[in-house]
């Protein structure tokens, strides 16, 4: 499988931020801010407790992915 190259790396990062703003607003947030539950939880807070690390894991993903990219660019990763 072919590795994606930085700047399609750095377009998803944009596209994966702007995503994570629009969840944290107002017409996601109605949604799931329900009466009812799930395994005795509210679903808001759910929402929040599920949506927020995984947020965290895919901007771990792409810092790990585009240290990989910058690293092995054959400069040898150190200054100059």
């Amino acid at each position: 499988m072919k590795r994606p190259d930085s700047q399609q790396l750095r377009e998803a990062w944009l596209l994966f931020f702007i995503l994570g703003i629009v969840m944290l607003n107002f017409p996601f947030l109605e949604i799931f801010n329900k009466t009812s539950t799930i395994l005795g939880i509210p679903v808001l807070f759910l929402y929040f407790f599920v949506g927020w690390p995984s947020s965290i894991l895919v901007i771990f993903l792409f810092c790990y992915w585009i240290e990989r990219e910058d690293s092995g660019s054959g400069d040898g990763g150190g200054p100059t």
